[in-house]
């Protein structure tokens, strides 16, 4: 600036100089007059707007000092160590003493083979219970769908039947005829995260319904799926059963309190896991107690326990040894001739209670057996269930084989008196911040419309209360400047609020 005026005056001098040495005629004179007012008029709007961008400079870096997000108000990634939940177990990377955790500097999630445990490291066992007929009448006995449709409801005008023969439909996995698991086998990666180490019982369970007043789709339809076998001989005469899994009747006014119909009750089985919930049954709990449904990969992450292949993953949580002797003191399944027979050598003809085994590596509960869990994922008419049940088999030769890597798909309106859950909550990490501009506060959420009407929105944005709303004449200093977004020239000069990323994960699982 100070350059730009002494140029002016050394100009302005030059020429009244040498307008007084020539002797120039007045037409002369009038034309270097003229130049020289054009050139003081143009060096003065240079000066003039050298002033404005000096003040500009000023303002922005005092604009700066407000806006910007200084390191040292960076909040950091918090410790994993010292977060720890009442009856949840961390399931992350530790380092090498095997009980300290690893933070968010470095990467401290796992990576592990998601899928069946039938593949080429378990030849020899899939080449016995290939002897099997596991395609007859009892393939699909141990789950009951409400898809399936009864003999007094028409679901085929709901839900149009699939060709086989065609085009797969979207998230198709292929599955082995076994265990359900997905094939091939392939490598998955999980951040770190706290799972519930039992399912949830009926006493928990009835803690948020007494709380909250909720009313279960069972209750809701009035009926749910119950075992043939466990039905009153009265009640086995006319019934309505699933077409796709006969052995599995809809009892009138069997619920979770009502486990086995009207004359039943959940009472001395108040440690047991609850039953008759559906997906969204299983997904309020868990919203209610400030968790989550988990993932499929999740859940088999901390079933595996560190077994995570391919020299040391195995079919059961316990090893490969699919004796009785031995499985019947780790897992609930079926012992004997399905439905009727169950000789219960294991302590147990229908649930158990959810530490009568003994847990994982990890310590986990009934990560085989017992009852199938909800899973996060999938579609409304097919959600995911893994785990296996007490209907189960372990070589698959009725039902599913219950091993780690079980795996099937049900209606997401089915309650059964084998289908219970669990709850996941996502390890804590450090905040990150983006703007968001006046009046745009909620024009890119997604909105997600549920099969009963209901509409959940989808990348909601959280400003905390006190942030102000600052006047955008800068750079967006959380976007990358060297991609040119076509919306920024139109938000210059508006009003743009510092709010909480939401952390959204793109899911595979179906």
């Amino acid at each position: 600036l100070n350059q730009l005026i002494i140029f002016i005056i050394a100009s302005n001098l030059s020429i009244n100089s040498t307008s007084l040495s020539l002797r120039l005629s007045d037409r002369n004179k009038n034309q270097m007059m003229k130049t020289k007012t054009r050139l003081i008029l143009v060096l003065s709007i240079a000066l003039i707007a050298a002033i404005r961008n000096q003040h500009h400079c000023h303002a922005k870096e005092e604009n700066e000092e407000e806006a910007t997000i200084h390191p040292a108000d960076e909040e950091d990634h918090p410790d994993p160590n010292e977060e720890h939940y009442e009856g949840m177990i961390y399931v992350g990377r530790l380092h090498e003493d095997g009980m300290t955790r690893v933070g968010w500097h470095e990467p401290n999630g796992i990576k592990y083979i998601f899928g069946t445990g039938f593949d080429d490291s378990h030849k020899e066992i899939e080449e016995k219970d290939l002897h099997h007929d596991h395609f007859g009448p009892d393939i699909h006995h141990d789950i009951a769908d409400r898809a399936h449709g009864l003999k007094t409801e028409i679901i085929e005008k709901l839900h149009r039947k699939v060709n086989p023969d065609g085009p797969k439909p979207f998230g198709w996995v292929d599955t082995h005829p076994l265990d359900g698991g997905v094939v091939p086998p392939k490598v998955v990666h999980v951040e770190p995260f706290f799972l519930d180490s039992t399912l949830v019982t009926n006493k928990q369970f009835g803690k948020f319904v007494r709380a909250t007043y909720y009313e279960t789709e069972a209750e809701k339809f009035g009926w749910s799926f119950v075992l043939v076998s466990f039905l009153p001989k009265s009640e086995t005469g006319e019934v309505d059963v699933d077409p796709e899994a006969e052995h599995w009747v809809a009892v009138d006014g069997a619920y979770w309190r009502a486990p086995e119909g009207p004359g039943s009750t959940y009472k001395f089985r108040e440690n047991h896991p609850v039953v008759h919930v559906s997906h969204r049954d299983a997904a309020e709990y868990c919203t209610w107690v400030g968790k989550r449904i988990p993932g499929e990969w999740e859940w088999e992450a901390a079933a595996r326990a560190g077994h995570y292949g391919p020299k040391n993953r195995t079919l059961f949580s316990w090893g490969d040894d699919d004796s009785d002797e031995v499985a019947s003191k780790y897992a609930n399944y079926w012992q004997g001739d399905f439905p009727w027979n169950n000789n219960a050598s294991d302590g147990w003809r229908g649930t158990n209670p959810v530490r009568a085994y003994p847990p994982n590596k990890f310590g986990f509960y009934d990560m085989i057996g017992n009852v199938w869990e909800w899973m996060r994922g999938g579609k409304h008419k097919a959600r995911i269930i893994r785990g296996g049940s007490y209907v189960d088999s372990l070589d698959g030769s009725f039902n599913h084989a219950a091993t780690l890597g079980a795996r099937a798909t049900v209606h997401a309106t089915t309650s059964a008196g084998n289908i219970g859950f669990r709850c996941a909550k996502a390890a804590n990490r450090k905040t990150e911040w983006h703007w968001v501009y006046e009046g745009e506060e909620g024009v890119h959420n997604l909105e997600m419309e549920d099969a009963d009407g209901t509409r959940n929105t989808i990348g909601q944005t959280k400003g905390k209360g006190d942030e102000p709303w600052i006047l955008d004449e800068d750079e967006d200093e959380f976007e990358d400047t060297k991609f040119f977004d076509q919306e920024e020239p139109t938000r210059r000069g508006r009003r743009k609020k510092k709010v909480v990323k939401e952390r959204v994960r793109y899911s595979d699982e179906l």
